[in-house]
């Protein structure tokens, strides 16, 4: 019996299927990069540019680049921070990294977009200096693990120390790797951004100050050669700075008080020698450091005290002059004027729901005993409310609760506005109230008072106080107007 072929369904192919075993092998090949070396800290691998090749490829930028390359001076010259600022897409990292192929300076260049935290960050900056680069072989790793600011300043300064030293043994070279100077510039591209990520706002501050903090062991050989001068014997000295002068600068570094506190110690540190001609070295130094520890912790003590209880004096010279001060405006306003200033203000500050517990003598403590309890719930959803209109800052507000907040702190003040006769009332008003938008507006050109644009449903314009609480309570102090009584806290 013959045999009956059934017809054969193929199977549809998948994506997976399609592939063939050479396929798979070729596409899991791990590509072999060249390691990194020095000449990557440069830009590209292309001859330096010259001034002319500079200019004409950033055309419209000749300005910005004369100014950059003034500041950043000649080869090895100290640097500050330098801020580059300005719109969207108009060349500043393209300028500042072009300006650096012009220089042929080395760089670590980080993008504040690609990292997107302090760990990230810290972390790409490292893998730069320390020639790592990321790759299957090492898992994708870094070369060193940093989250915390003080962990990155000690693995940042001994990565930059090893680079220095790799660039000065580089410098006297001929060939294709050699560098203009042996100093490292750090480029943070998009700075601005890492306000979104760093919720502690420290990131920032620490970037900027960087510099100042890598600059501690310069100022330290500073103050060595400043003690060191006209010493008898400057071998005994520098044996005896190697041990003290360290901890010392962990309290201060001012001249006058290194050399108070170190001069007594000096002298105890030179008593158990007989020959004061001596160099002392290995074993007869750690005797001297075991004669002198003893008395390091109360030198240091005292230096401690001694420059915090001038602090404290200096803390309170200065609250007493602020105390002096604060009564005092350094500029002259009519007394109308100081109450719509202080109106302003409280109106900017306080929720518009407080007026009438603040200014109105029958909506106040009276009628806040007859509400009933506040549940728990609402009590926090009130804060919260509360808070998030103190983070917006100072509120906008209709010129009808302007004047109605200066009509009643001017009511019962100390200092009442000048009233004319009971008969010619109907004429004082209307003089009154042309004089307080007159002054109204003079607050708005001098900048006290500024226009917030008007409500779409009031359809009136509305204004804000630009004025500090400071020279808020400047205004009523010199009113003896009592602001904390109106104004409403947390």
């Amino acid at each position: 019996m013959n045999k009956v072929d059934s017809p054969q369904v193929t199977k549809r192919k998948t994506r997976l299927s399609s592939y063939t075993p050479n396929a798979i092998e070729s596409a899991t090949t791990t590509i072999k990069l060249q390691p990194l070396t020095l000449r990557d800290l440069v830009f590209g691998e292309e001859e330096p540019l010259t001034y002319d090749d500079l200019i004409s490829s950033l055309p419209g930028r000749r300005n910005q680049i004369f100014e950059l390359v003034r500041l950043l001076g000649p080869v090895d010259s100290p640097v500050s921070p330098i801020f580059v600022y300005g719109g969207a897409s108009t060349g500043k990292t393209s300028t500042i990294l072009q300006v650096f192929r012009h220089l042929n300076r080395p760089f670590v260049y980080s993008s504040c977009r690609t990292c997107y935290n302090a760990r990230q960050l810290f972390e790409n900056i490292l893998n730069q200096l320390l020639l790592h680069r990321k790759s299957e072989i090492n898992g994708y790793s870094s070369a060193k693990k940093c989250e915390k600011q003080a962990d990155f300043v000690n693995l940042l300064k001994e990565a930059l120390v090893g680079v220095v030293d790799s660039l000065k043994g580089n410098s006297g070279k001929s060939s294709g790797g050699s560098f203009n100077g042996s100093m490292v510039y750090l480029i943070f591209d998009s700075l601005e951004l890492v306000r979104d990520w760093d919720k502690s706002s420290t990131i920032l501050p620490f970037l900027f100050k960087l510099h100042d903090i890598l600059k501690v062991p310069d100022v330290e050989d500073a103050l060595r050669q400043i003690l060191m001068r006209n010493q008898p014997n400057p071998k005994l000295y520098s044996a005896f700075l190697d041990l003290v002068l360290k901890p010392f600068c962990r309290v201060t570094r001012k001249l006058d008080e290194l050399s108070a506190g170190l001069s007594p110690l000096f002298k105890k540190f030179c008593e158990p020698l007989d020959d004061l001609e001596v160099n002392p070295v290995g074993e007869n130094k750690r005797k001297l450091l075991n004669c002198l520890q003893p008395h390091i912790a109360p030198a240091i003590n005292e230096i401690l005290r001694v420059t915090t209880m001038s602090s404290q004096v200096n803390m309170k010279k200065k609250k007493s002059g602020a105390s002096d001060s604060i009564d005092e405006i350094e500029f002259h306003m009519s007394t109308s004027a100081k109450y719509l200033v202080i109106s302003a203000f409280l109106a900017s500050r306080n929720p518009a729901t407080l007026d009438a517990s603040f200014f109105d003598s029958t909506g106040g403590p009276a009628n806040q005993k007859k509400k009933r309890k506040s549940s728990e719930k609402s009590k926090e959803l009130k804060e919260a409310l509360e808070e998030e209109q103190f983070m917006k800052g100072p509120g906008t507000f209709p010129l009808e609760r302007l004047l109605a907040i200066f009509q009643c702190i001017t009511s019962g003040s100390e200092y009442p506005l000048e009233e004319e006769d009971e008969e010619e009332e109907e004429e004082e008003d209307k003089s009154l109230m042309s004089d307080i938008l007159l002054q109204v507006s003079s607050l708005c050109s001098a900048n006290f008072i500024s226009k917030g644009g008007s409500c779409p449903l009031e359809g009136s314009t509305r204004y804000r106080s630009t004025i500090s609480e400071d020279l808020a309570l400047k205004v009523a102090k010199s009113l003896k107007f009592p602001l904390a009584k109106y104004l409403y806290r947390k």
